[in-house]
């Protein structure tokens, strides 16, 4: 029966997985890089369709850009690791329907070094 090898399941990764790979791959380099470039960096068994693929859903979210400075195909993140995180930390607090109770418990769980980041940040010391 078709699909039901043991590649099917176990090493199968979903789309949200791939995403983050691909945009840890653009967030770890200063230049844009080609869809082969990213194959490389994230698993070199991975179809370059696939990678293509996911660069459309990329970008068709508005995550990553294509590279207007003479480099066809190649790719940049249009955001940093710390934006995207901060935008996804507001959208799930404007989810909720208590945003203060959100993140009383956010708060309540970060470490101590985090904690202290924090405090330094709303103490004006750290922007």
């Amino acid at each position: 029966m078709a699909g039901t090898g043991s590649r099917a399941g176990a090493e199968r990764r979903s789309a949200g997985a791939l995403e983050s790979e691909v945009l840890a791959a653009l967030w770890a380099t200063e230049r844009p890089l080609t869809p082969a470039e990213i194959q490389a960096e994230v698993d070199g068994a991975l179809a370059y369709n696939t990678v293509h693929t996911i660069l459309k859903r990329l970008y068709d979210k508005g995550l990553v850009l294509r590279d207007a400075d003479g480099r066809r195909g190649a790719y940049r993140p249009a955001k940093n690791a710390a934006e995207l995180t901060a935008e996804a930390m507001h959208e799930a607090l404007d989810r909720g329907p208590d945003p203060i109770a959100a993140l009383q418990q956010f708060v309540t769980g970060l470490s101590p070094e985090e904690e202290r980041a924090l405090r330094e940040l709303l103490a004006g010391g750290g922007a």
